[in-house]
């Protein structure tokens, strides 16, 4: 359970719809939703790991400058640092990318809700029913959340 899911052509444009529709609906909710994402979280710490690597090339510049020791050992330390925590973490983004299995075809009815007696739902999952309910409300012209 988890893990990514390939989408189809016709439901990633679905999707990018309902994600446009809801960025000019509710900004806020929007941002909260984008700032799950776990690409955005990736990009975030590949971001870091790049400005670690920066910051530590100008220590260890201003430690040869200044002829001082322990500058060039906080630089290459920073470096060193922020490189693994690129590394790490683009291996967790390719770890998690290969190990997206094909869809399976979802079962309508038939199919058990959670309710108290079953695990309880991620919060993510919660959240992404919601949405898919306000879309189907808004696709049968109820505006009613």
């Amino acid at each position: 359970m988890g893990g990514v899911v390939p989408l189809s052509e016709h439901e990633q444009r679905q999707l990018e719809q309902i994600e446009q529709a809801l960025y000019r609906e509710d900004p806020k909710f929007g941002r909260l939703v984008r700032s799950s994402d776990p690409r955005v979280h990736y990009k975030r710490k590949l971001a870091q790991g790049l400005l670690g690597v920066i910051v530590g090339a100008g220590l260890l510049a201003a430690g040869v400058v200044t002829h001082r020791v322990y500058l060039e050992a906080a630089g290459a330390a920073v470096i060193l640092l922020s490189l693994v925590w690129a590394v790490v973490s683009w291996r967790r983004h390719v770890s998690r990318v290969r190990s997206a299995k094909p869809a399976r075809p979802k079962a309508t009815k038939g199919q058990p809700r959670p309710g108290p007696g079953r695990p309880a739902q991620s919060r993510r999952a919660r959240m992404m029913e919601r949405m898919e309910e306000r879309w189907r409300r808004r696709q049968e012209g109820d505006r009613r959340m």
